[in-house]
Parts: structure tokens; sequence; C-alpha cells
């Protein structure tokens, strides 16, 4: 158990350069608190003491703004950066070395029993205000873009952006690590308006060269 605490501890370090000290990440990230007080309410869920689970979770979330049903089942080195608004289903499955920023929702799509939320793989970054909602699953090595909304399962190495989310990159190479450049995603309507503008600018040459050929005949 103390092993998995300083895992949890170093990887705030790794993955926020803002982290300081140990005692202010111990004080001071309700991330941390918020996955701290997961893998007590989760294993109380599991071992039959819902109402219990579920008062824990509660508490963690009026302590740190981060909702996490006690049923979710979460990866090692999991990272919550700011957090404030977070919500994780219950039967969402989360993998290692996954972060994720604020307001971020995995929720559900159907009032029935079974699995209802999202499948996330390993080593995934999901941007602030995303939702990925549904059975979904999310392969190993994606990005999510800021306030994507992902409805459709996601194939391994991709970048996803946009509402309903696309896949707008997908690379064959796989991460050694964590890339949290998530702000750096393509812009797919950028990209078509520059295409729009070539198209534009070779039209016009077009046009004043066959203009230019009238006025030499004449």
């Amino acid at each position: 158990m103390l092993k998995r605490f300083r895992e949890d501890i170093q990887t705030v370090f790794e993955r926020d350069p803002a982290a300081r000290s140990i005692l202010e990440v111990l004080l001071c990230y309700p991330g941390l608190h918020a996955i701290w007080f997961h893998r007590i309410a989760h294993w109380l869920w599991s071992h039959g003491l819902k109402t219990l689970a579920r008062l824990v979770s509660h508490i963690s979330r009026w302590l740190t703004g981060i909702e996490i049903h006690p049923g979710a089942k979460i990866g090692r080195r999991f990272f919550i950066d700011h957090g404030m608004g977070v919500v994780i289903g219950e039967t969402a499955e989360i993998g290692n070395d996954v972060t994720i920023y604020h307001q971020v929702t995995l929720g559900g799509t159907s009032t029935k029993k079974g699995k209802r939320h999202p499948t996330i793989g390993n080593n995934v970054v999901i941007g602030a205000g995303a939702k990925i909602l549904g059975p979904v699953k999310i392969g190993d090595n994606c990005k999510i873009g800021a306030n994507s909304v992902v409805i459709r399962d996601v194939p391994p190495n991709s970048t996803v952006v946009g509402i309903p989310g696309k896949v707008v990159k997908r690379d064959g190479i796989k991460p050694t690590r964590v890339d949290l450049e998530h702000g750096q995603l393509p812009d797919p309507v950028m990209e078509t308006l520059k295409q729009m503008l070539t198209i534009i600018h070779d039209l016009e040459l077009e046009v004043k060269s066959l203009k230019k050929r009238v006025e030499d005949n004449d």
C-alpha cells in the first residue's frame, strides 16, 4: 500500500510542473485525494458494503469536487489535473497511466443495468471538458481533445476532436510516455479552410492566365 502511495505522489510530479514539494502535493491536490478516497470506497463496494462505499465517495465529492462512483475500476498512475467537475460512472474502467483534466465526464447513456460507461485504455489523455458517453472503448495511447463528445469506439493511437468526436489523426508509433500536449491538436475546420484557400488561389491564377491569353490574341 505504501508503495502505491509513493507511486501516486511521483505521478503528480511527473505530470504537473507546478508541483514543488511532497507536502504541497499531499495537502493541495484534490485529484490525488479523490483517488485515495476512491480506493477505500471501491474496496468497500467490492466487499458488499454498498451504502458505506457510496457515503465515502459522497464525502470525497464534497471535499474535492470530483465524483467517482465506487464501482468504477481504475488502474495505476491515474492522474486528475485540477479535477473540479470530473464525473466517472459506476461501470467505467480506466487503464494505467491515464490523465484527465477538469470537467471530464465518463458517463452513461442508458438506464439499464450492466455495462453502460466507457472503457479507457492505457496511456490516454482526455482534455478539459471532454465527454465520453456510453459503453464505448477508447484504445491505448489516444488523445481526446478538450470539449470533445465521444460516443463511438476509438482505435488505439488516435487523436479525437469535435462534437461528435471524430478521429482526425492516427499514428502507428506508440509513445513511450504520456504526452500531455493535448492542446496541440489538429483543427479539421482550419485544415479544410486552408485547402479551400489553396484551390481558390489556383483558380485565380488560372483565370488570370486565361485572361492574358485572350488579351494577347486581341
